[in-house]
């Protein structure tokens, strides 16, 4: 990226006849044209610090953006002041995504009228600053993955600083979610992108793709659905989606990604919460996440595909006979035989409380764990 922010600076020089300059929101210094020494190209004090420490003066700073090129969307002119060694500039914005991402400098001498809308050099210049935008935005979005990778892999040294940054990111009251994107097969396809906008941060992490999503209000998740929706239809069939709990900044990601992978994992297994699962609908199947596996006592069970789904579906059902045997479309006789015949194999009679409990628990934790859900006849 360095290599084309150079080219880049190099023709919108070239175009407009003058020194060029770019630099990032922050008024760090990310390419410049060579000065010609022979005195032909105009230099000042400003221009001068900004290449030789890569920066400009918090002071320098300001005395520009209070001629407004922060929400620029066109070119403009600022003032020199002699007093200060500043001479006058031509600033053409750098923006992509609604956002300022940087700034074109060019020590014109006065020359080019920044309201020329028919000028055809000034008209280049702003198509290359668009791609100056571009090229910053992707730039910022792959440091932010970056950032956002550190504090999910929990590397201790790393983690505050990216919190840090992506807090920064997170603007009125800092409330979030993290989205986990699971695609079906377990690997994110070749060259997928997100395919909505209003993600903070977005990385790959142990085949999910892992999206931090700002959020206007506390109950108001319309910005993350409206992400997974569009993100879903873009991922092969089977594919499923996770959302957190919602935080207020960053501090606690890596609870949040736990919470999203988990409820992804549960969407892809049980049919209500498919394709889409939110970790404060899930009840208890989030207890049944936790757990390694089933008890070895449930092993016979699990072997027996039938069974298996008659115990979970009574279970489901709150022992209720009528309402089991209407789920599953078969005669109440049947239901009763299928009831006996799993006591005689796993010695657990599902009329008493602590088995059912263990029987329960096992069996979503078995549906979690092979990521399969069960017949229902």
């Amino acid at each position: 990226m360095r290599d084309d922010l150079q080219d880049l600076v190099d023709e919108v020089s070239r175009v407009l006849a003058a020194p060029a300059t770019l630099e990032d929101a922050d008024f760090t210094l990310l390419a410049f044209c060579a000065h010609d020494d022979s005195g032909a190209d105009p230099i000042d004090a400003v221009r001068t610090r900004s290449i030789l420490t890569r920066g400009s003066a918090p002071e320098t700073r300001r005395w520009f953006e209070d001629f407004g090129i922060a929400s620029a969307t066109r070119p403009l002119r600022t003032p020199a002041e002699p007093a200060a060694g500043i001479l006058t500039r031509l600033v053409l914005p750098v923006r992509h995504g609604g956002e300022i991402r940087g700034y074109l400098w060019l020590l014109d001498d006065g020359r080019i009228d920044p309201d020329d809308d028919g000028d055809p050099a000034l008209e280049r210049a702003q198509d290359l600053a668009a791609d100056a935008g571009r090229l910053l935005a992707g730039r910022a979005a792959a440091d932010l993955g970056d950032a956002l990778a550190d504090v999910l892999d929990g590397r201790p040294g790393a983690r505050p600083p990216a919190e840090r940054r992506l807090a920064e990111r997170l603007t009125g009251d800092g409330l979030q979610v993290l989205v986990a994107l699971c695609p079906a097969g377990g690997a994110v396809p070749r060259g997928w992108r997100l395919p909505a906008a209003g993600a903070v941060a977005t990385v790959v992490a142990g085949g999910a793709v892992a999206v931090l999503v700002p959020l206007p209000a506390p109950a108001d998740l319309r910005p993350a659905g409206a992400l997974t929706a569009a993100s879903l239809r873009s991922l092969p069939a089977g594919s499923s989606a996770g959302v957190s709990a919602v935080r207020r900044g960053a501090a606690e990601l890596a609870d949040q990604w736990q919470e999203a992978r988990t409820a992804a994992r549960i969407a892809a297994a049980v049919d209500r919460f498919s394709p889409v699962a939110h970790w404060g609908e899930l009840g208890a199947w989030r207890l049944a996440a936790q757990i390694p596996g089933p008890d070895p006592a449930l092993r016979p069970l699990l072997a027996d595909a039938v069974l298996a789904a008659t115990a979970e579906t009574f279970l489901d059902c709150a022992g209720s006979a009528a309402r089991t045997a209407e789920a599953l479309c078969i005669h109440r006789q049947t239901l009763y035989y299928r009831l006996g015949r799993i006591t005689a194999l796993t010695g657990l009679d599902l009329a008493d409380g602590d088995a059912r409990l263990l029987v329960h628990a096992g069996l979503r934790a078995a549906r979690l764990r092979d990521g399969t859900r069960p017949p229902r006849s």
